[in-house]
């Protein structure tokens, strides 16, 4: 077991030194202890090495904001104990690490398997919502209704210990690091990707899983070139713990037979013919000034706004509210529209200088000084997502009724009050 250092991740080994390296990824909320009843029979045959999460299991918390970051350190937690090519497992988000790692270091990885695995986790809008919870609730309200996501209701009553172990371990969980991968699954989306997957894949599901369930698995088959289906009865979205056995056997089986072996590249180093003496041509003639500036290459053409500020647009305002306002659009507003995305978010809300937290505060301060409220609902649940409480949009209003008139203030704290209500209420 080792600590590392911000840009890698906590890990530990388990298995003969010699063998090769068979990587564990945990889901969203849990430990690396979530695959302790395979190890016994993984360790067997392979270097088996589990990863913590940032903020999980007591690993230092240093929040990882995308899948990508996430793959990141753990290739640099891998350069760093000399590991270079290894067959990878991962449930939930660990196993959106181990697509990440298969699309953009597939020389790394010689086998995969996605369990409880998605190339989209449901949408962004609810990962978003999840993290205003937490930052408003705490991991509390996540950790008691953990056992209702993660396993099947028979099991979750006949093994108390085991869902107290689960509730325990997001309750422990850093809310930072928590409310980061959240954003981190917000923005995973591979599913244009997936033929790049080139390496053996087992795609693994529990027949009962509600969350990422058999459907998002059969998408992820129909869309990996070497993929197969594995469904395993009676387990939920943590088959691991669930059926242990099962899972351990396929993981077994598959990386036992699909397991692409290091491969040469073919290139060697030629060595240079001693070098000759070259007698340089005189200089060509000096062009006139006038030439010279003809010759030069026309500036840069800026590149448009509109893709970037529609991403931002969405990660700010959320999806469901773009998708209505873009749904909506037609001949006559459509070009405002197409105006507002590329000035508002792609100029304005793009601009380097205020964080989002502070442009939010901007915007509702503004908006209560002109009385729209129905802007001012989508922005306080905005400014929530962007990392606002609800006591600091509290001291914003009250510092607005200073500025903006005591009505303003009054109407904006009824509009507000119900959108924070809704935003921050967990869902049982």
């Amino acid at each position: 077991m080792s600590e590392m250092p911000s840009n890698t991740l906590q890990y530990r080994f388990d298995g003969p030194e010699e063998a090769p390296v068979l990587i564990l990824g945990p889901s969203l909320g849990t430990t690396w202890h979530m695959w302790d009843r395979q190890i016994p029979e993984l360790a067997k045959q392979w270097r088996v090495l589990r990863f913590d999460l940032p903020g999980h299991g007591g690993a230092p918390a240093h929040p990882a904001g995308s899948v990508a970051e996430l793959a990141n350190r753990l290739l640099a937690t891998l350069d760093a104990v000399g590991v270079q090519r290894f067959g990878y497992a991962g449930c939930s988000l660990g196993g959106a690490v181990g697509a990440e790692l298969a699309l953009r270091h597939p020389q790394r990885v010689a086998s995969l398997a996605l369990i409880a695995a998605s190339p989209r986790f449901g949408t962004a809008d609810e990962f978003r919502q999840r993290g205003v919870i937490v930052r408003s609730n705490g991991l509390d309200p996540i950790a008691r209704t953990s056992p209702e996501r993660w396993f099947t209701s028979g099991f979750a009553a006949a093994q108390p210990a085991i869902t107290d172990w689960a509730v325990q371990m997001v309750r422990m969980t850093d809310p930072g690091c928590y409310i980061a991968a959240c954003e981190a699954l917000a923005a995973f989306d591979i599913r244009t990707e997936l033929g790049a997957i080139g390496v053996p894949t087992l795609v693994l599901v529990g027949s009962e899983d509600q969350v990422t369930g058999p459907a998002e698995a059969r998408t992820l088959v129909a869309g990996i070139p070497d993929a197969r289906l594995a469904v395993v009865p009676g387990a939920s979205h943590l088959a691991p713990v669930e059926q242990p056995a099962a899972v351990t056997d396929l993981l077994v089986r598959h990386f036992s037979s699909a397991w692409i072996p290091g491969y040469e590249t073919g290139q060697h180093a030629i060595v240079a013919a001693p070098a000759k003496p070259v007698i340089a041509p005189p200089p060509p003639p000096v062009a006139p000034v006038a030439e010279i500036a003809a010759a030069q290459p026309e500036a840069a053409v800026r590149a448009d706004p509109h893709e970037a500020g529609l991403k931002v647009r969405r990660e700010v305002l959320g999806d469901a509210h773009v998708d209505q306002a873009l749904a909506t659009a037609d001949d006559f507003s459509g070009d405002f529209q197409e105006f507002l995305t590329r000035y508002t978010w792609g100029e304005v809300w793009n601009r380097g200088g205020l964080d989002r937290r502070m442009r939010s505060v901007v915007a509702l301060t503004a908006l209560v000084a002109g009385g729209h409220h129905e802007e001012l609902a989508a922005h306080t649940r905005a400014a929530l997502r962007n990392g606002l409480t609800a006591d600091e949009i509290k001291e914003v209003l009250i510092q607005t009724a200073v500025y903006c008139g005591m009505p303003a203030a009054n109407a904006a704290f009824k509009v507000a009050k119900e959108v924070i209500r809704e935003e921050t209420t967990p869902q049982e």
